[in-house]
């Protein structure tokens, strides 16, 4: 078996605010502790994480007050991963001036976060196919990314799967998002890895949106998800620091997902029971 280091991974889950992971009264232990307040959910996460996706970032760029809370309820090691304002990836599809503006404003808020800052996720919707015209939007927009920050990018179109895309994410230190869903098989995902070489890995793990509660494991994805530990096993193996995070709909709660991923990884063992004796910030 591969020797795995495991200080380089940064596991955890797509969003932190979610009502469905706290246990009910008198039920079985789901996530947070019966009675958790929504702004007691971030203190509480980080016992059991080092990271987090953050998915609010895709609709508004956050205050620096937010930051700043964020910042004060997390451990000083703890990392977020921010996804791109939707305005610039969906609504402009990467162009204009608009676009670049809307990117410096949350380059410059994000990067105050320092070293808290994990990776900067560029998700793109399934209609921005390989095109010409969208080619060159996204050769004229690479360079706009600040240097100094890790950025990936998850291609939603299998046309993107190609030599020429993988010489631009290499040419500006971007790398493909590892993305366990509908639309790319993950060996094409690996193949663009591979050819990109990025010093950094960015995995997430999506599924079917059928699912309308998140407080228990509803499809357990135990072959698919041992598949996805030898990945990130050969990875760190490599010298790669791996960011990985799950969604909901993977399996129907996450944060027991991210936990036996952190387990097969060679991380503590950590049971959510622990979090009921951890005193409040509040």
């Amino acid at each position: 078996m591969l020797k795995v280091e495991t200080q380089m991974a940064r596991v955890g889950c797509q969003g932190w605010l979610y009502h469905d992971w706290t246990t009910k009264a008198g039920g079985a232990t789901v996530f947070y502790p019966t009675g958790t307040r929504a702004e007691e959910m971030l203190a509480l996460y980080s016992q059991a994480f080092n990271s987090v996706e953050v998915d609010s970032t895709f609709y508004a760029t956050p205050s620096a007050q937010t930051l700043r809370n964020w910042a004060r309820r997390t451990p000083e090691s703890f990392t977020f991963s921010p996804k791109l304002l939707q305005e610039i990836t969906h609504t402009e599809g990467l162009r204009g001036e608009q676009s670049a503006l809307m990117l410096a404003d949350f380059c410059e808020r994000m990067t105050s976060l320092g070293e808290r800052l994990g990776v900067v996720l560029i998700q793109l919707p399934p209609q921005f196919v390989n095109t010409p015209e969208n080619f060159r939007a996204l050769r004229e927009f690479l360079p706009l990314l600040p240097r100094g920050v890790r950025w990936s990018i998850e291609f939603r179109s299998y046309g993107w799967m190609e030599e020429a895309t993988a010489e631009l994410l290499r040419e500006h230190g971007v790398a493909p998002a590892l993305v366990e869903g509908q639309w790319i098989r993950r060996e094409s995902l690996f193949e663009m890895a591979e050819r990109v070489g990025a010093d950094f890995a960015y995995v997430r793990w999506m599924g079917a949106r059928d699912l309308s509660r998140f407080d228990a494991v509803q499809r357990p994805q135990d072959e698919n998800l041992k598949l996805w530990v030898e990945k990130v096993r050969e990875l760190q193996a490599r010298g790669t620091k791996v960011f990985a995070y799950f969604s909901n709909y993977y399996e129907g709660l996450a944060p027991a997902s991210a936990l036996r991923l952190q387990e097969s990884l060679g991380g503590r063992r950590f049971d959510p029971r622990e979090l009921e004796s951890q005193p409040s910030l509040f």
